[in-house]
């Protein structure tokens, strides 16, 4: 864990799409493509914050695969049956 907040300068890593780069130091270690893969290039260092936004992201995308689609029929209103 020290060695990657040495390589990433105790800063996040986190680039934001608007304002450039996250400001804050970083304090969590976070794997950049989740699993069990611990080698240093797939380690980053990010800020507490930045770190849940990404976890919640992370699981919202993975239990998005896992949902069951169902299909209902249409409601018709009874006034426009026959």
């Amino acid at each position: 864990m020290r060695r990657i907040k040495r390589r990433d300068g105790y800063r996040c890593m986190t680039v934001f799409e608007v304002s450039g780069r996250c400001t804050q130091p970083g304090t969590d270690v976070d794997h950049i493509i989740p699993g069990d893969d611990h080698r240093d290039e797939n380690l980053q260092l990010l800020c507490s914050w930045c770190h849940t936004q990404k976890s919640a992201r992370e699981g919202g995308e993975a239990a998005a695969k896992t949902r069951v689609k169902t299909s209902r029929p249409k409601p018709t209103h009874p006034a426009l049956e026959d």
